[in-house]
């Protein structure tokens, strides 16, 4: 199942659910802490500690941007 690193306050990660939403994809939603430096495993996976963080597969996108484009691009029914 696809993974969002993810947190509630961020507008970044907002987007990438709404996306998600819209597209009626299901997704783990994984929370993570506000310090960066407490992201251990957003960094694992990412190698950096910013979110969101989407892991679909042996896909792992960690800007916005490149998430959305990326979900409408391979799961949406217009494309």
């Amino acid at each position: 199942m696809m993974k969002l690193y993810n947190i509630d306050g961020c507008g970044y990660c907002a987007m990438v659910r709404e996306v998600l939403t819209n597209l009626q994809i299901d997704y783990e939603k994984i929370d993570v802490p506000w310090p960066h430096h407490l992201r251990k495993e957003v960094h694992e996976v990412s190698g950096q500690t910013t979110v969101p963080v989407l892991v679909d597969g042996d896909v792992v996108l960690d800007d916005e941007y490149d998430i959305i484009d990326y979900l409408k691009k391979t799961y949406s029914i217009h494309s």
